[in-house]
């Protein structure tokens, strides 16, 4: 079975350069409608979306269910099932927000859109050139975070996956990095961590995928989940520091707030056993601490417990 579905996979149409281009001039005539209208009544109707992507994508929705009653064994299905509508508007009302945050969030006007918690210590840190590492999760708005670092003139790197359509990925690249955020596709990133880190830079993940069988695994929300191992590795390797920042929507609204969960440093591992499983746990553990503050802002969509421990398949 899983070979048949890898063959697929490979045999799957990959789209010509002139669909590429084609969904790409749709993408940005549809974006010249959605901008003649505020954010907040945009937001009102991704909603309104997201309870209908709730009713009709059934497998995403079963999944969201299965991670919220795994994860919440002592809630009522009433509550799964608002959290579980509530986390798919939020995921709709996320799409929103990478498109006007470059169009509405200034340098000169963030506090119109966000205020902060526990994050002096961090900040003061990057603006001496100390190299760290910056972990977020698939919770909140997670893009907000890197945009700002960017806009405030922090020297950042973020590491993403470029998108298939190439339009799209420049489209999108651009506006990232429009405002000094710098984005190193995912897969040429090794070559050039050392000299970021050597020269005083901070370099961004988002840090809850799914890292398959070459995980480490670590508990999130009583679970063992993969976890990837380069967070740990990194700030092993080159003795950083970790923070892990969470952004927040407030209510419905084009606001936020960003807190520094935790700042993991690099004297509190030095005397563990295993380093790597403890720094990976660790910083699990804030993301699991923060999506706890509100459960429906996280992804339970996302496919976070797919690959199990082998001692759990032989069991």
């Amino acid at each position: 079975m899983a070979e048949e579905k890898r063959e697929r996979k490979r045999n799957k149409r990959k789209p010509t350069i002139v669909e590429q281009w084609l969904v790409y001039v749709l993408l940005r005539i549809f974006l010249f409608f959605v901008f003649l209208f505020p954010v907040e009544k945009v937001l009102k109707f991704a909603c309104f979306w997201g309870k209908g992507f709730w009713k009709h994508y059934h497998r995403g929705r079963q999944r969201a269910i299965d991670n919220l009653k795994a994860s919440f064994p002592d809630k009522d299905d009433a509550w799964i099932e608002q959290t579980g509508i509530r986390s798919f508007e939020r995921l709709l009302m996320l799409a929103v927000d990478v498109i006007f945050i470059p169009r509405l969030v200034k340098k000169e006007n963030w506090e119109q859109y966000s205020c902060y918690k526990n994050v002096e210590r961090v900040k003061w840190m990057m603006a001496g050139k100390q190299p760290m590492l910056l972990v977020t999760g698939h919770y909140g708005n997670f893009e907000i975070i890197g945009y700002l670092l960017g806009e405030f003139g922090f020297d950042i790197y973020s590491i993403a996956r470029p998108f298939d359509n190439r339009f799209l990925n420049k489209y999108l690249y651009d506006v990232r990095q429009r405002r000094g955020q710098k984005i190193i596709d995912k897969k040429g990133a090794a070559e050039q961590m050392e000299q970021i880190i050597r020269q005083g830079s901070t370099l961004c993940f988002v840090a809850d995928q799914n890292a398959g069988k070459k995980g480490v695994f670590v508990d999130f929300f009583g679970r063992k989940a993969s976890t990837y191992k380069s967070i740990g590795l990194l700030a092993i390797q080159y003795n950083l520091p970790i923070g892990v920042g969470v952004s927040r929507r407030v209510e419905n609204r084009f606001f936020f707030e960003i807190e520094m969960a935790r700042l993991i440093m690099p004297e509190e591992w030095k005397d563990k056993e295993d380093p790597l499983l403890w720094i990976t746990q660790e910083y699990t553990r804030a993301f699991e601490d923060s999506i706890r503050k509100d459960p429906t802002q996280y992804w339970w969509i996302h496919d976070r417990w797919k690959t199990r421990p082998r001692e759990e398949i032989k069991s």
